[in-house]
């Protein structure tokens, strides 16, 4: 069975859009196990019932600013390019925007299937992906036939299946507002708690109490996904795959206090080489995320 992301840009497509990509999806790849939508504080809050229903976790973006949605959602994806692998991720937007993303996550190995609502997706977007469909609002159908780029998919990803017409469902009544949800952080696995020693007695007979076991180290693949993860965060346009500035990078590093002050501006980027990428070799003065 594969391994599949669900991520949905969900101020990009409607609802019954998003409900029949699932619905797609399950079709083909029998389960969908990691399912998020990236939205603001509003829409989680409207929108609560029919996250619920389709097991969508709202990944909410309190930031403001333009595309600062689309930014928390692409720094999420290359999270989840690394530590959990999966061999299908399914993006949900007509968003050109998002081409970059789809580029990188291809360079890591993951099969590209995405999913834009009819009318608002142009061919440039649907050519990036290795599968899309393009589905009709509010008909309960694929308004056409699912079309895919001319590139040859490779022989371990899955193959194509011709999409089955889905009925859309009846809107629902919009619930009554509740308080925003807490902001879900990016998951990352976390070390284990240190055990407590309960206090010896006081009296003067009573046993020593014996050391608590030393608590089980941290997965190394798990630190070092955190860390790249806490420096795309900080450095969004990283994710672009471009080179960048070194100097500017680390000096946003410091500030944040991820990088000491007296630290040469390459030590975290050459703690992660399968992530980051300096140039030249000897004096470097850009970096990038990812290798070419």
């Amino acid at each position: 069975m594969k391994k599949v992301a669900f991520l949905v840009d969900f101020d990009n497509v409607a609802t019954d859009v998003i409900e029949q990509a699932l619905q797609m999806c399950f079709k083909d790849y029998e389960a969908v196990h990691i399912r998020r939508a990236y939205c603001n504080a509003e829409q989680a809050q409207n929108h609560q019932g029919f996250l619920k229903r389709l097991g969508l976790r709202a990944i909410v973006n309190l930031a403001i600013g333009k595309n600062s949605t689309d930014i928390a959602m692409a720094v999420d994806a290359m999270d989840l390019a690394v530590s959990e692998k999966p061999d299908v991720i399914v993006l949900v937007s007509s968003d050109s925007d998002f081409a970059p993303l789809v580029l990188r996550l291809r360079e890591k190995g993951a099969w590209l299937r995405g999913f834009g609502q009819h009318g608002k997706t142009g061919e440039g977007v649907i050519q990036i992906y290795d599968q899309f469909n393009e589905l009709a609002h509010d008909s309960g159908k694929s308004s056409s036939p699912k079309r895919e780029p001319a590139r040859k998919a490779a022989a371990r990803r899955p193959a194509a299946k011709k999409a089955a017409p889905v009925k859309a469902q009846a809107p629902q009544a919009k619930p009554t507002p509740t308080p925003a949800p807490t902001p879900a952080p990016v998951p990352l696995p976390l070390p284990a708690a240190k055990p407590v020693a309960a206090p010896a007695p006081k009296a003067a007979a009573a046993p020593v109490a014996k050391p608590a076991p030393a608590p089980a180290p941290v997965d190394a693949n798990v630190a070092a996904a955190r860390e790249i993860n806490a420096i795309l965060a900080l450095l969004p346009k990283l994710a672009d795959g471009q080179w960048h500035d070194l100097g500017a990078a680390a000096k946003a590093l410091k500030e944040a206090g991820l990088l000491p002050k007296t630290a040469p501006s390459t030590k975290l980027f050459r703690k992660h080489p399968k992530a980051f990428q300096l140039q030249p070799e000897k004096t470097p003065n850009q970096v990038r995320f990812g290798h070419g």
